[in-house]
This record gives C-alpha cells, sequence and structure tokens, in this order.
C-alpha cells in the first residue's frame, strides 16, 4: 500500500492558494484595462528611468519569450517607449512615456488597495511568519530546480 507524501497537502494549498490570487489580482487588473503581464512591466517601470530588457525581465514574473510581445503591445499603446542605452551602444532601455507614467500613477495605488482589501485579515503578526515559510519553501524548490538542471 502506497501512501501520500507528506507534503502532497501543502502543495495543494499552495497551488490553490496562487489560483485564488490570481483570480482575485488578474480580474482586477483587467477591470482596469490592462493584462497582468502588462500591469507588471508597468508597475515595474514605474518611478524609474527605465531599465534593459534583462533586468526588465528579472524583476517580473514574465518569461523572456513573452517580454518582448508585452513590451511592443504597451509601446503600440503608447505606454513604452525603447530608447537607445547610454551604457551599451547595441542595447535599449524600456521605459515608461508620460503616459505609461500617469497609467502607473492610477493603477498601481488602486491594485495595491484592491489586494489589501483582499488580505485585510491579515496583520504583521501573521503577514511575517506567511511571508517567512514561503521564503523558505521558494528557496528549496529554486534549489531542488536549480540542481536538477546541473544533474
Amino acid at each position: 500500500m502506497k501512501t501520500t507524501p507528506p507534503f502532497l497537502p501543502l502543495v495543494r494549498e499552495l497551488v490553490r492558494t496562487y489560483q485564488a490570487f490570481e483570480r482575485v489580482s488578474a480580474g482586477h487588473v483587467r477591470s482596469m484595462g490592462l493584462t497582468p503581464a502588462q500591469f507588471d512591466v508597468v508597475a515595474t517601470l514605474g518611478n524609474t528611468q527605465g531599465m534593459n530588457p534583462k533586468q526588465l525581465g528579472e524583476k517580473t514574473l514574465i518569461t523572456k519569450g513573452t517580454l518582448t510581445g508585452v513590451v511592443d503591445r504597451l509601446a503600440e499603446k503608447g505606454l513604452v517607449q525603447r530608447l537607445p542605452d547610454p551604457r551599451d551602444g547595441r542595447g535599449q532601455i524600456v521605459r515608461l512615456t508620460a503616459q505609461g507614467q500617469a497609467l502607473f500613477e492610477t493603477v498601481f495605488p488602486a491594485h495595491v488597495a484592491h489586494i489589501g482589501r483582499a488580505l485585510a485579515g491579515f496583520d504583521s503578526a501573521r503577514l511575517g511568519p506567511t511571508q517567512q515559510a514561503l521564503h523558505l519553501l521558494r528557496q528549496a524548490l529554486e534549489q531542488a530546480g536549480g540542481a536538477e538542471a546541473e544533474a
């Protein structure tokens, strides 16, 4: 008789939590006229002088293959611009336009407030340990992923 590994309930709850967060977050972002990936880029670039695509990819939750298309669509909307990178003649910097910065100043606080309402039952005494546990879980998974990539 096979026994269920003790970590499976944790994995199930983690996936269900992520799915619930995505429903709450993505629905609100879409109501503001952005896709979750577009919001991620706008939120990441907000209040910055811009960043190169590599930095942007590292700071967002978007895969490299998807990032170019997201930036293209934001540029078509007039929300971002690509400028030459002064430190790298072949590179470029992605920066919010004035219109993109104005959008950031509207949608970012609105989304933070929306998520804040969803998590209102969590005071700092509960948030700290929860964040710590998630951090440790992520570290363990990243280490396992790195070990598998090397094998």
